[in-house]
């Protein structure tokens, strides 16, 4: 009973470990790779869980500690997860943290290039190429319009969500 206390996780922890695990569900969706023309491999589903944390992240920017620790917590789950994948698929001990180092990187280089994108909108022009540089074919097809749409829906609908349901890790996400 004693210990209860100590090892009960926080509040914050919960909730970002479930609002990740709403966003690896969203990021899942096939109309994403089916319909919109993400690549269906390791780099397009990195870009699209990547794209779903950066909306959590967004979503609680600046909104005061309790979201700011459930922001980190989110953000922590999804460092896990990449971890976890990696070992899962036999990439060895010592090339782990490499990999995690890169990848790290490259999420902070998408978040800024998604802050600046989404700085133009309603004018859409930016999102558009963000999305079609991450997350398209290499071949240029793929539905750059309907992601940047989606882009948009998803940030409204998070925008709309109560504060106190997110720091609870209750997220709806739109259909895409």
């Amino acid at each position: 009973m004693f210990l209860d206390r100590w090892l009960k996780p926080r509040p914050a922890k919960a909730a970002g470990a479930k609002l990740y695990a709403s966003a690896v569900g969203q990021a899942r969706s096939a109309i994403f790779y089916r319909d919109y023309g993400v690549r269906d491999s390791m780099e397009g589903r990195f870009e699209l869980f990547s794209l779903h944390v950066i909306f959590l992240v967004e979503r609680l920017k600046g909104q005061g500690d309790a979201a700011a620790e459930t922001s980190q917590a989110v953000f922590d789950a999804y460092v896990k997860g990449l971890d976890d994948a990696f070992r899962e698929i036999g990439v060895s001990d010592t090339s782990v943290g490499k990999k995690m180092k890169k990848l790290a990187g490259a999420f902070y280089g998408r978040l800024k290039a998604y802050d600046d994108a989404v700085a133009s909108l309603p004018e859409t022009a930016a999102t558009s190429g963000f999305i079609a540089r991450n997350a398209l074919e290499e071949r240029g097809e793929g539905d750059a319009a309907a992601l940047t749409g989606y882009v948009i829906k998803v940030r409204e609908a998070l925008a709309a969500q109560p504060l106190d349901a997110l720091l609870q890790g209750d997220v709806t996400w739109p259909n895409p």
